[in-house]
């Protein structure tokens, strides 16, 4: 057994990694921490009581690396990389799903903060499993994707060499409430999401430099992409339309097919995707229509799983030596 530890037990993903972690065959969580301690894994989620009554502790590296030989990060940007430094020092491995460790040192402080740890985000390696396994198994440090890159990435770069380079990659990426996180805005209040949807930072969203980025680095081409988040009100799900002009005309069907035969967490489907049989697994379903050189590509995820927390137990999983399905549900929550 691995002994883990999950810092940032408070939020979404937090409670998501717990969940998982209780029933896994070959991690045993041996420390929860938050910013203050003082509490109980039941306490922070009572939906837990009856299963998993363990301290929640104020988070302390030291006391971590004692008891642990990989910890899961489910904290905020800038907070994340504090600790991750400290405890890669403590060779201990790191899951971070910050954004952290996600970019380049430039795109990263223009869109978010200065970075304190350019030495680690120099040997990050970026967690789409898909696409970068044989990194992920010999990392350290691993940046677990954003839930809007995750699921554009994988629905758009089976295609990404048929595409006509002078055309716009258009985004239209739908979330559910739960990826805004716990803290209460305006924007997340009852009254303005339920029976309301709406976008918001359109061309803007931090999440959209992180989607050009593994583009270019994964394919050699510099896209024109334009990415528009939408909130629907519903509590977890993500659905993302992706709108292209082909360049060279393609059987984009059999490409999907091919591309993604080996995958085993990708599902190629026949009908439109919809995010109820994604919902509780790591699944990525991604469909595809073709009208000439017109292209339609559709994927749904789990915005808390294949978006965060089960995508990063498939890490961990390639880190430590096990098989990247160990541990992570495909059951999903239908009805």
């Amino acid at each position: 057994m691995i002994n883990v530890a999950i810092v940032g037990a408070s939020g979404y993903t937090g409670l998501e990694l717990i969940k998982i972690l209780i029933n896994h065959p070959k991690f045993n969580i041996t420390y929860i921490a938050n910013s203050t301690g003082n509490t109980t894994v039941s306490t922070l989620h009572p939906s837990l009581d009856g299963v998993i009554d363990m301290p929640v502790e104020k988070v302390d590296v030291g006391q971590l690396a004692k008891v642990a030989d990989i910890a899961f990060l489910a904290l905020p940007h800038k907070t994340s990389m504090s600790f991750a430094k400290e405890l890669i020092a403590l060779n201990i491995k790191v899951v971070d799903l910050s954004a952290d460790y996600r970019l380049k040192l430039e795109t990263y402080e223009e869109y978010y903060c200065l970075h304190e740890d350019k030495e680690n985000l120099k040997h990050s390696v970026y967690g789409l499993p898909e696409f970068y396994e044989d990194q992920i198994k010999n990392a350290r440090l691993v940046a677990n994707p954003g839930c809007y890159p995750t699921a554009t990435l994988l629905a758009l770069l089976p295609f990404v060499p048929y595409l006509d380079s002078k055309s716009n990659i258009f985004i239209d990426a739908k979330s559910g409430l739960s990826g805004a996180g716990k803290k209460l805005s305006d924007m997340t209040t009852f009254v303005n999401v339920s029976e309301n949807m709406f976008a918001y930072n359109p061309f803007k969203h931090r999440h959209s430099p992180e989607i050009n980025e593994k583009v270019l680095e994964l394919t050699d081409i510099d896209a024109n992409i334009n990415f528009v988040p939408s909130l629907i009100p519903v509590t977890r799900g993500m659905l993302v339309s992706i709108f292209v002009t082909l360049e060279d005309i393609c059987d984009a069907k059999q490409v999907l097919k091919e591309f993604y035969k080996d995958d085993e967490f990708v599902r190629v489907k026949e009908t439109p995707v919809n995010i109820k049989d994604t919902s509780g697994t790591n699944f990525c379903d991604i469909f595809v229509e073709q009208n000439g050189n017109a292209l339609f590509i559709s994927s749904s995820i789990d915005n808390l799983l294949r978006g965060a927390s089960s995508q990063a137990v498939v890490n961990a999983n390639l880190m430590c030596g096990f098989e990247a399905n160990c541990g992570i549900s495909k059951i999903a929550y239908v009805p």
